[in-house]
């Protein structure tokens, strides 16, 4: 190991820093497996436990199946940036264009109420998540995000949004980022441990009676009837699909949403002294306003837990073991930590581990329900799914109760994304668009111009 840097991937520091045991699930289902349930819900990361939670909340008396394919947490949900944020793939202006702006500004606030709200059930349930609600940085280091940020600050402002631009001074304030030109900051984010946060949600259900099986892999859902590996049958009155990334392991669903790796790395932790050079006092999240996606946060035991997009698409959306180790990306997201902040030296870092988040083909969340079937599902989080997934979950509760609400009105339920182009175009398309960012952000570095590959990175990712 050179410089202190592991060349293999671990497990994700939130798994080793968690109280519960970080295996990689049991071989075989843990818990009682019934015949029959009021709910069952397939998936054990945020979306499945949160719509569990609400629902016993609403109705204690409710059989509620939460069954989950390793150990909870074991998807994106134990994987993640710790970002309970309010901020949302999809523009305000693209909502508004298809649903206008009064729905726009609705799903927004109802955003930014989840931040508080994950911060409430917390609090109240002793979920030992470390909720902090420090707010977002988005650091902008070329004139190309400056001009970025600022033109994201104003249109923020458009919408009632407190989202506002911070002068390079202002912003070392709270972050001693090399190369800072200014930065947007957002009150409506925290940070949390993502495993702690999980593993309390499980607990909560458990402690309002909801069984939540581990080990229980699904291979098919559908007419009120949930069919798992070892060929057991659970009929459910109602069934929720909180797959994520894994949602096209099930049968016709494999175009619906399409897996992403996201990696990350993370130092020792830093002193005191240390810290006192880097900021984040107020343990703000921070990112910046690259076309590659870079995420970080100083952890509840005061590492640098920071992550990245990067890592290819995988033919057929796969999603294996392997894919979860890219020593490539592993050391590009360590140069550009060290580089991004130099004051720390050769810092040592600790852990490396990556996870597939989903991705809808027009990048945006949703929340469905059939009526006639009683099936939910919610995801397509593109990353920004810790507060989401809370949303997601009591607005699923309210459907399965047949309760009209204003979380049932909202833009994101019934929307439906188009379906993924069928290989080879779905992995030339993904990887082409990985290859453009790249390119696009290298371009703005060494001209300091908005790069000429942006048009193009938009129609790549067009919404």
């Amino acid at each position: 190991m050179a410089g202190g840097t592991p060349r293999s991937a671990t497990e994700p520091l939130w798994w080793d820093t968690a109280a519960a045991p970080s295996s990689t699930g049991p071989t075989r289902p843990r818990g009682a497996l019934p015949q029959l349930a009021d709910v069952v819900v397939v998936g054990g990361g945020y979306t499945g436990l949160w719509t569990a939670y609400y629902l016993l909340r609403a109705r204690p008396a409710l059989d509620v199946l939460v069954l989950e394919a390793e150990h909870v947490g074991f998807g994106a949900s134990g994987r993640n940036g710790g970002w309970v944020s309010s901020l949302w793939p999809v523009s305000a202006d693209t909502i508004a264009r298809r649903t206008g702006r009064t729905a726009a500004l609705a799903q927004l606030a109802a955003l930014r109420d989840t931040v508080d709200e994950v911060g409430r059930v917390d609090t109240e349930e002793g979920l030992g998540s470390g909720f902090v609600k420090g707010g977002a940085l988005l650091v902008a280091r070329t004139p190309a995000q400056e001009r970025r940020a600022r033109a994201e600050a104003a249109h923020a402002t458009s919408w009632g949004q407190d989202t506002v631009w911070l002068d390079a001074a202002r912003s070392r304030e709270r972050l001693e980022l090399a190369g800072t030109h200014g930065a947007t900051f957002t009150p409506h984010c925290a940070r949390v441990h993502p495993r702690r946060l999980v593993d309390g949600l499980a607990a909560a259900v458990r402690r309002l009676d909801g069984r939540v099986v581990e080990g229980a892999r699904v291979t098919r859902a559908s007419d009120g009837v949930v069919v798992l590996e070892n060929g057991h049958r659970v009929s459910a009155r109602t069934t929720v699909l909180a797959t994520e990334g894994w949602t096209g392991s099930l049968p016709g669903l494999a175009r619906r949403v399409v897996p992403v790796y996201s990696l990350m790395v993370a130092t020792e932790p830093l002193s005191e002294e240390q810290w006192g050079r880097v900021g984040l006092a107020a343990r703000e999240v921070f990112a910046d306003h690259g076309h590659v996606v870079i995420y970080g946060q100083r952890t509840d035991d005061g590492r640098l837990a920071f992550g990245g997009r990067g890592a290819p698409y995988h033919w057929g959306s796969a999603v294996r073991p392997e894919f979860d180790h890219e020593e490539r990306v592993f050391a590009a997201l360590r140069a550009t930590l060290r580089a991004l902040l130099p004051q720390l030296g050769d810092i040592r870092f600790t852990h490396a581990w990556g996870g597939p988040l989903g991705i809808a083909r027009d990048w945006h969340p949703s929340v469905s329900w059939d009526p006639v079937s009683r099936t939910g599902r919610a995801g397509g989080y593109v990353g920004d799914g810790v507060a989401a997934s809370n949303l997601a979950g009591r607005t699923l509760a309210d459907l399965a109760l047949g309760r009209s609400s204003p979380l049932t009105e909202l833009p994101w339920v019934g929307h439906r994304s188009p379906r993924w182009e069928p290989e080879p175009l779905r992995w030339l398309g993904l990887n082409a668009g990985l290859q453009v960012a790249r390119l696009a952000d290298r371009e703005e570095l060494v001209t300091g111009a908005p790069a000429r590959l942006g048009p193009v990175l938009a129609r790549l990712t067009a919404q």
